[in-house]
Parts: C-alpha cells; sequence; structure tokens
C-alpha cells in the first residue's frame, strides 16, 4: 500500500493538536480550582470575622460593664479600651481584633411608672425598695419607680491582620437599670 506524500504526518499532526487541547483544558481546570480556592477561603474568613464580631457583643451584653461605663465596656480588653482579641484556630496568637466603634450608646430611656410593676415579682419589688415617702408634699409624688427601661446598641468592627477579613455587626438589646445609672449613662 502507497500513501501519498501528502498523507504522511498527518497522525502526528492531528495528536499534536489533541495534545495542546488537552492541555488548554487542563490549564483551564486548574485556573478554576484555583480560583474557587480563593472565594471558599474569602468566605471562611469573612464567617470567621462575623462570628468574632458576635462573640464579642455577646461577651458585652453578658457583663453589666457597657452600663457603668460604656467608654469601657470589655472586661479584658487587649491593648486599647473597648477591644477585643480572638484566637480562632487554637494557636495562642490574636486572628482577629474587635473593636466596638462606637462605643456602646443608650438610644431609648423611659422611666418605669410603680402602677405598672407586679409586686409579686421580685425584680420589681427592687424597683420600689428604698422609695422616698413624699406625704402632704404637693408635687412630690411622680409616680415613678428606682428603674427605668433602656434600649442599647453595640456595634463591633472585626478585622483580621492575617487575612484582611473585615465584619461589621450592630446589634440592639433592651435592658432594665436603675435611675441612677440611667442618669449617667443614658444622656
Amino acid at each position: 500500500m502507497t500513501h501519498s506524500p501528502r498523507e504522511r504526518g498527518a497522525t502526528l499532526v492531528i495528536a499534536l493538536i489533541m495534545l495542546v487541547l488537552l492541555t488548554l483544558f487542563a490549564l483551564s481546570a486548574m485556573n478554576t480550582g484555583t480560583g474557587n480556592l480563593k472565594i471558599v477561603g474569602n468566605m471562611q474568613s469573612r464567617t470567621e470575622a462575623m462570628s468574632a464580631a458576635q462573640e464579642a457583643i455577646e461577651t458585652v451584653i453578658s457583663s453589666p460593664l457597657f452600663i457603668a461605663n460604656p467608654a469601657n465596656a470589655v472586661l479584658n480588653a487587649c491593648g486599647a479600651a473597648n477591644t477585643i482579641c480572638t484566637d480562632i484556630n487554637g494557636d495562642g496568637t490574636t486572628d482577629y481584633t474587635t473593636l466596638l466603634n462606637p462605643q456602646p450608646s443608650c438610644v431609648a430611656k423611659q422611666v418605669i411608672q410603680v402602677s405598672t410593676l407586679n409586686l409579686a415579682n421580685a425584680d420589681d419589688v427592687g424597683c420600689t425598695a428604698g422609695q422616698a415617702q413624699t406625704f402632704g408634699v404637693s408635687g412630690a409624688n411622680t409616680g415613678e419607680s428606682l428603674c427605668a427601661n433602656t434600649v442599647w446598641e453595640i456595634t463591633a468592627e472585626t478585622t483580621s491582620a492575617l487575612t484582611g477579613a473585615q465584619a461589621k455587626v450592630t446589634q440592639g438589646i433592651g435592658v432594665r437599670i436603675s435611675t441612677d445609672n440611667m442618669a449617667t449613662s443614658c444622656l
């Protein structure tokens, strides 16, 4: 069987074309995988930052410090006031730094009237204990108890020095406090 000179090497050319196409497919798959890996890593960093911010808020509202001293609301601050350091992976180094910015603030306040208290409830009785008696003094009885309902806003900003991930969480919380604390903290 004889082959024409034009047919010689056609198999080699087709094989080289197929090899180039397979190489392009492999490079495309590798680039897609690398891109997806970066996306997932960024999502994980963002989720960790959100968790650190939420944990900081929960830590702050678990302590009455934010009511008495909003400028220094964190019990064991790291570095500066109102700063919480979080170690996500347990290696002893700070992975995320959370700052309460702005400091916790009282956004609403209302003194509770004695007539609305349930005196069968121990917490409500505490709002009347030590209430001054105003027998016969005109205009002295306001009907207000020693407690107030307040609404606080706490914002936590978290940043990762390693990945640059950032998250900001704002949460409101209703707290019953004494009217003395209300007078000093809820301006």
